[in-house]
């Protein structure tokens, strides 16, 4: 099973021309799911586990692979579906967000699929899961959900946003009154992550939810005269974003002149060394993994200090 994924090196190279790879799956019951395969390890037979006493509802237990503990969640328990009724003729997803690894319990994997972002869209308001969702997209005329992944790890461990004592320096609050971020990702958990720790900073945040949305609001405000890399301290992307990803994203506001000295930080779960090499690619002016507050508030204040060369107050 683990060889569905034996070429995710050449898959990276997907990333900047707008296009991923899918990973197709079924749950107990339902439509089709998907995650992002460039968040995947490896993908195994359901392996023996250790049960946890006092865990997560969602975590079934804890599995041993490659020398390290990694939890088992229940992925269709985790967004509100029934548990798998078999749970020795399954399979689990490892993968990789946020710095951590944990495996996804699913009742079969079906293929990996390449896409152009252009194709994945936002999910209706009156989708049923859309509290659990950041995409849906069609695939052979049937509709597959692209699960909203950092919400259920959110919600089995709680990430803290709280900037650390000491990190904040003492005239930051002053430097940063009055300004403005620009923050596009398409997770309501990332988002108000970002929020929180941008406010901490002393910041006011204007948000979008993909790189197609920003783009226009971008252009627009442009549109109207407005002197863009005054009027946005810095813009903060997502990698991975329905219609338009971030390296994209990135790439259309290097070619408009009017947007091209915008500050962008590129700010994903998305792992391996290769972000560093898509930053150097598409422009980016930094990379930030998710979710770290003291470093993001760290590249913020960073930012306003340079800003406020240009504009004193």
């Amino acid at each position: 099973m683990a060889s569905i994924l034996d070429s995710v090196d050449q898959r990276t190279k997907l990333v900047g021309e707008n296009r991923l790879e899918i990973l197709m799956f079924s749950l107990e019951r339902g439509p089709v799911f998907a995650i992002n395969v460039f968040k995947i390890q490896e993908v195994q037979m359901m392996p023996k586990l250790t049960i946890l006493p006092d865990s997560h509802p969602s975590v079934v237990g804890v599995t041993h692979t490659r020398g390290k503990t990694i939890p088992v969640i229940d992925l269709g328990l985790a967004i509100g579906m029934p548990a798998l009724s078999d749970r020795t003729n399954c399979n689990i997803i490892i993968a990789e967000y946020n710095n951590t690894i944990q495996a996804f319990m699913v009742k079969n994997v079906d293929r990996i699929v390449n896409m152009n972002w252009s194709d994945i869209m936002p999910p209706p308001p009156t989708a049923g899961r859309n509290h659990y969702l950041t995409a849906i997209t069609k695939v052979d005329d049937k509709i597959v959900e692209v699960i909203d992944v950092e919400k259920i790890l959110q919600e089995i461990a709680p990430c803290d946003s709280t900037i650390s004592d000491g990190v904040l320096g003492e005239d930051i609050q002053v430097l940063a009154k009055g300004l403005e971020v620009f923050a596009v990702d398409d997770s309501t958990v990332g988002l108000a992550q970002v929020e929180e720790t941008v406010r901490q900073v002393g910041l006011s945040i204007t948000t979008a939810r993909d790189g197609a949305q920003a783009l226009a609001k971008l252009k627009r405000w442009a549109d109207e005269g407005i002197d863009m890399p005054k009027k946005f301290v810095l813009v903060i992307t997502d990698a991975e974003m329905p219609e338009m990803d971030g390296y994209r994203l990135t790439t259309e506001i290097r070619n408009d002149p009017r947007l091209k000295d915008l500050h962008v930080i590129l700010h994903t779960s998305l792992s391996g060394s290769f972000n560093e090499a898509m930053v150097e690619k598409v422009g980016c002016d930094n990379f930030l993994s998710k979710f770290e507050p003291d470093k993001l508030a760290g590249a913020l204040q960073d930012q306003v200090r340079v800003y406020r060369q240009k504009y004193p107050l």
